[in-house]
Formats: C-alpha cells, sequence, structure tokens
C-alpha cells in the first residue's frame, strides 16, 4: 500500500497549480466582494433603525449658487434657497430641506464644540501661584485648526417604519462623526483596502465617533464620565457638558491640537442669554438665547451678496470660486438683490412653494462681522493664507460699529406668535418667500 503514495506528497506541474490557484480565487473573490472581511462600523448598526437626515451632494439645492438664474426677478419676491445646521460647531455642515425653528435657532444646530484646555498665559508679575497654575477651556475653530472642516458630522434620526419592522421603540437620535485616520505601515494599507471594499474605489480609511443628541440624564453622565465645565466662547463663558471622553486620541492628533481636547455639548437648562442687537424680552415676548452660536440664533446669507463679493476677490490656483458654505450660513436666499438683506430690519417666511403652510418671522439683529474663519475652503479644509478676508477689510468694512472689520450676512433671532405660549417652533423649508415687514439701518453693538 505504501508503495501506492507519492514519496513526496503531489508532483503537480506548472499548470496544475495555476489550476488550482485559479479555482480557489474564483471561489473567493465573489465571497469577499459580497462579505468583505472589515468590521462593522456604528453607522452601520444605524442604518437598521435610523435614517440619515439631510441632502446628499448629488440633490444639494447649492449646486447652481455660481449661476445667474439667482439674480433678483421683477415681481417675484426672494426665497429659501438653501438651509444648512452645523450640529458641532466648526465642523462640517448638514443641508436640510426643511427645519424646525427653536428660540436657539435652527432644530440641532450648534449642540457641541470642540474646546481647548489652556494655561493662563501670559499672566500678570504679581498672580498668585494658583492663578499662574489654572487652566481654562477655549472654545476652537477653524480659524485655529483648519482641519475641522474635514471633521462630517451625520445626523441619525429614529425611523419609525424600520423600528416598526425590528419591533423597536425609541426617540433618540444619535450624531457620528467621521475623520480620516490612516495607521502608519501595513495597518494602514489594510484600513486602505477595507475601506474601499466596504465603501467604494473612492473611499478613504477613516474613525467614527457615536455621540447622543439629547442631553445625557444624570445617570448616564456619571456612568461615561462625563463633568460640568466651564468654558470660553469669545468673551462669555458658559457651564457646559464635557463628553471628551468619547473622544478617541486619533482625532487630536489629526486636527493639530497640542493641548487636550475636550467636547462640550450645551446645557439645555444653561443657554447664553443674546443682547445687544437682539430684540428685548419685552419686544419679543421670551428672552433671546443662543447655544454654541458665536452670538445670535441663525445666520442669513444672500447669494447675490456672495457672487457681488466674489467677483471683488483676487483669485488663483488655490481659489477659484467663493462659495456660500465658507461663511457658515443656516439660512439662504436667492432672488434678492445685492446687498439688500443690510436693510431688513424684520422678515416673515412665507409658505410659497415649500410644501409648508405656516409663516414664521425674524428680527433681523445686526450684520454678520467678518473673522478669518471664511479664508478655509470647507471642502478640503485647507487655509488660504490671504482671501477672502483681506477683501472683506477693503471692499466690506460698512458698519460704522465695527470699522475695521469686513462684514456679510444678517444674523437673525427668531419671532414667535405669542399663542404659542411656552411651546416655542415654528419650521421653515426650501422654497418659501421673504416678505419684507420693515426696513431701516443697521448699527453693529461689539459685545
Amino acid at each position: 500500500m505504501d508503495r501506492l503514495l507519492p514519496a513526496h506528497g503531489l508532483n503537480l506541474d506548472a499548470s496544475a497549480y495555476f489550476l488550482l490557484l485559479a479555482t480557489i480565487c474564483a471561489f473567493l473573490i465573489p465571497v469577499v466582494v459580497i462579505l468583505p472581511p472589515v468590521g462593522l462600523q456604528k453607522s452601520d448598526a444605524l442604518v437598521q433603525t435610523h435614517t440619515k437626515a439631510g441632502l446628499e451632494e448629488s440633490r444639494s439645492n447649492l449646486k447652481s449658487q455660481f449661476s445667474t438664474e439667482h439674480a433678483p426677478r421683477a415681481g417675484e419676491p426672494p426665497k429659501l434657497q438653501s438651509l444648512v445646521i452645523y450640529p458641532i460647531k466648526s465642523c462640517r455642515g448638514i443641508e436640510l430641506k426643511r427645519s424646525k425653528v427653536v428660540p436657539s435657532g435652527l432644530q440641532f444646530d450648534r449642540l457641541f464644540t470642540f474646546a481647548q484646555l489652556k494655561s493662563p498665559f501670559p499672566v500678570a508679575v504679581d498672580s498668585t501661584d494658583e492663578e499662574k497654575s489654572k487652566h481654562k477651556w477655549e472654545f476652537i475653530t477653524q480659524r485655529q485648526f483648519s482641519r475641522l472642516a474635514n471633521v462630517v458630522v451625520d445626523l441619525w434620526l429614529p425611523d419609525e417604519m424600520k423600528l416598526r419592522k425590528q419591533s423597536m421603540k425609541t426617540k433618540e437620535a444619535f450624531l457620528i462623526l467621521r475623520f480620516p485616520w490612516k495607521e502608519d505601515g501595513w495597518r494602514g494599507l489594510w484600513s486602505t483596502i477595507t475601506a474601499k471594499l466596504a465603501r467604494g474605489r473612492a473611499a478613504e480609511p477613516e474613525i467614527e465617533i457615536l455621540l447622543p443628541v439629547d442631553f445625557p440624564e444624570e445617570a448616564e453622565i456619571k456612568e461615561k464620565g462625563y463633568t460640568f465645565e466651564d468654558v470660553k466662547i469669545w468673551k462669555e463663558t458658559v457651564t457646559a457638558l464635557n463628553m471628551q471622553t468619547e473622544l478617541p486620541g486619533e482625532l487630536q492628533r489629526y486636527l493639530g491640537v497640542s493641548n487636550k481636547l475636550g467636547l462640550f455639548r450645551i446645557d439645555p437648562n444653561r443657554l447664553r442669554e443674546v443682547h445687544r442687537c437682539a430684540p428685548s424680552k419685552e419686544d419679543a415676548q421670551y428672552q433671546p438665547v443662543t447655544g454654541f452660536q458665536d452670538a445670535y440664533p441663525l445666520h442669513l446669507q444672500n447669494l447675490n451678496s456672495v457672487q457681488a463679493f466674489s467677483s471683488e476677490v483676487p483669485k488663483d490656483e488655490t481659489l477659484k470660486e467663493l462659495s456660500v458654505l465658507r461663511f457658515r450660513p443656516n439660512i439662504i436666499v436667492s432672488g434678492a438683490p445685492a446687498y439688500e438683506e443690510e436693510t431688513w430690519k424684520r422678515i416673515r417666511l412665507k409658505p410659497g412653494n415649500s410644501g409648508l403652510y405656516n409663516d414664521t418671522a425674524f428680527h433681523v439683529s445686526c450684520r454678520t462681522v467678518r473673522c478669518k474663519l471664511p479664508n478655509v475652503d470647507p471642502a478640503t479644509g485647507i487655509r488660504h493664507p490671504r482671501e477672502p478676508d483681506r477683501s472683506l477689510r477693503a471692499k466690506r468694512a460698512v458698519d460704522e460699529g465695527a470699522p475695521l472689520s469686513g462684514c456679510l450676512g444678517m444674523q437673525l433671532t427668531p419671532l414667535f406668535d405669542p399663542s404659542l405660549g411656552e411651546d416655542r417652533e415654528a419650521w421653515i423649508a426650501v422654497g418659501m418667500t421673504v416678505e419684507v415687514e420693515e426696513s431701516g439701518s443697521h448699527v453693529y453693538v461689539k459685545q
């Protein structure tokens, strides 16, 4: 019997080896394509019970933003062209077709901000040791860390149909943050391969972070190690919930933040009061408030104003067009003459062809005084060394309240029907028309 077996295993020639290898590949390739050897991401689980909010890029209402079709037309009122929210301050926005308006602005807007822990430097000579050693949290934006523009934020809302199929009930919404991350060596190569197998040839490796939208209950705060701490935003200090335990170390390295990195969630019971140019509590019939917005609840941009200003901005290889998204608006209108919005004092959005049946009014509080953030390209996170900041200061220093700063856009405060009582909310949607109820001049009041 032993004489019938080859002494050194199978004796295969080259063609046999090729046939064996081809057979194995023919079996494995379909399996890899259908069931790629990649780990599940957090968003893969949410797909079963939630739906991602917002418009895909292919359906964006801003695809034509550089077109002349947005010019004013005789006899036609301006209209609401697009809506954008930024759940995490200075990160990628989410374009919507409609949105709920609440006293602090659009629902889900600027609920979170990143912050860095800074030492009190420089300090006075006569400062105490305690003062010298005390660190403070300060918010960060694309002005310091331009890669925040590449942090994509997805909003996942519970889907009643999906939940019914899964025999589940929940009202909990989630945010998923995604940022590019590739390790060195073979790990980076493997993450690139798995990303492309899972999401297509254009996909790059990234890390996801899952965050609850609703403010956590006391038990969850304790369980997850969240802490209430003071954070400074411009000249204000607000007590908010630091959820830094949710952040992986890779995010800090990706952004280039050398100090300790925190993630603060605004406390709905400690919203920041808005004064200065906003309507008084008596006039608005409630105290205007905001979350982690810079100063006012909402920001409006007129496409024709952006186009007119863009025509005066020098262009180069890294700045070929000036997207309205550089200015991080919430409400984008078209069909209004360039800079006409600077004369508006009170506007009312009417149904138009939006599919809604309600009106929503806004107090147009003041001009938007610009910092250098619009120098960052929102699509790439690359900062231009000069523009449009230089042109804003040269061409748009139009407000005597901020004579050394450029202005573009208007800050809004929502107004509500007094009959709503404490249930102040309304809806706005793309296609609504703009009715100007009051006009006048604006003078910016500094913080």
